[in-house]
């Protein structure tokens, strides 16, 4: 039997070619209406400002401001309160001078569990408690003025008035790690004092180790002659600002700010006067 011919012819019936009028008919619209999906997936991107050489200009903004016309937060941090007691600056080198030596409360010696040398072993060992003199450990032992509690023990001298008030000061405003910027550039370093300030500072720092029976390198910082001494023979500046070649003072303590190594240089320079 011969393949059948697939095209309509006049015999083929009326319903029938209608049927394939409307196939065709839907067919076309069917097509029409579908959405287009071809697109490029790689669609160029614009490079934006292009050089002379071909290559893309870098168009990123840059602060130009000169530091010195930004606020003094951005610049120097937070300025120093002169009702706050902070750690780092006020009662860190009073402990670590008279109290994390060896032998007693260095990070080496640790006698009774006792470490002077920063915030959290101060905090954590010395047993503060913030807001409460009386239930804060270190303060019993820097007041005790006899016996094995009393800190620092015989036969080095009891803290000053100046030191014990500015400890007690420190956790009744709350035993926190507070620290500031001191501003330098209001530092004045005209006529310098040994009394008013050279003391104050070696009392604070120095001291603790520089005094006694048997002070630390031989040298006692409690006479005004030996302090002149290592002033002019260019130690006592050599270690403040930590120079190559130089024991770094104060020892396992930050180093002074720029201030005050600055008016200790203007002293030194002036002379060392017993002014």
């Amino acid at each position: 039997m011969p393949m059948s011919d697939c095209r309509v012819n006049k015999n083929t019936p009326k319903s029938y070619s209608q049927y394939i009028f409307v196939l065709f008919l839907l067919t076309g619209l069917t097509s029409m209406l579908m959405p287009a999906c071809v697109h490029d997936p790689f669609s160029p991107i614009d490079p934006g400002p292009i050089d002379t050489t071909g290559n893309p200009v870098d168009t990123m903004q840059i602060d130009t401001t000169p530091a010195d016309t930004m606020d003094e937060d951005t610049v120097l941090g937070i300025p120093c309160d002169s009702n706050v007691v902070y750690f780092t600056r006020d009662v860190l080198p009073i402990l670590v001078s008279n109290c994390a030596k060896s032998g007693c409360h260095d990070a080496a010696s640790h006698e009774e569990g006792v470490i002077m040398n920063n915030f959290t072993n101060v905090y954590n060992t010395g047993r503060v408690k913030p807001y409460d003199l009386n239930k804060s450990k270190l303060y019993k032992a820097i007041t005790t003025t006899s016996g094995e509690e009393r800190m620092p023990p015989l036969p080095d001298p009891r803290l000053s008035a100046e030191e014990i008030a500015l400890v007690s000061k420190w956790i009744l405003q709350g035993a926190q790690d507070l620290t500031c910027d001191e501003v330098t550039t209001t530092c004045d370093t005209t006529n310098v004092s040994y009394a008013s300030f050279i003391v104050p500072v070696l009392k604070t720092y120095c001291t603790g180790c520089h005094s006694g029976t048997t002070p630390e390198g031989g040298l006692s910082f409690t006479a005004y002659n030996t302090v002149k001494a290592v002033a002019l023979n260019g130690k006592l500046v050599g270690s403040i600002t930590w120079a190559y070649g130089y024991n770094a003072m104060p020892k396992g303590s930050n180093k002074l700010s720029d201030c005050k190594i600055s008016k200790i240089k203007a002293w030194v320079n002036n002379g060392a006067p017993n002014n």
